[in-house]
C-alpha cells in the first residue's frame, strides 16, 4: 500500500492547490440580440457568432398542456 515517506506540510499543501480555485465566468454582450454570452462562443439565443448567423434558431413551440 502506498504511505508517504515524509509529512506533506501546510505550505506546500496549500501551494499545491493554489491552482484549484474556480474563477468567475465573464459574460460579454451579444452585439446582435444584446443576451449574456460566453466570449468566443455562438449566442444561444440568436445563434450569432462574429456578426453572422451560424445557427438557424427556430421559435418556441407551444405545447398543448393535455398532451403532456
Amino acid at each position: 500500500m502506498a504511505v508517504p515517506q515524509n509529512r506533506v506540510t501546510r505550505s506546500r499543501r496549500n501551494m499545491r492547490r493554489s491552482h484549484d480555485a474556480l474563477v468567475a465566468g465573464n459574460p460579454a454582450e451579444c452585439p446582435n440580440c444584446g443576451e449574456l454570452k460566453r466570449p468566443h462562443h455562438v449566442c444561444g439565443a440568436c445563434g450569432h457568432y462574429d456578426q453572422r448567423e451560424v445557427v438557424a434558431v427556430s421559435k418556441e413551440v407551444d405545447v398543448d398542456e393535455d398532451a403532456a
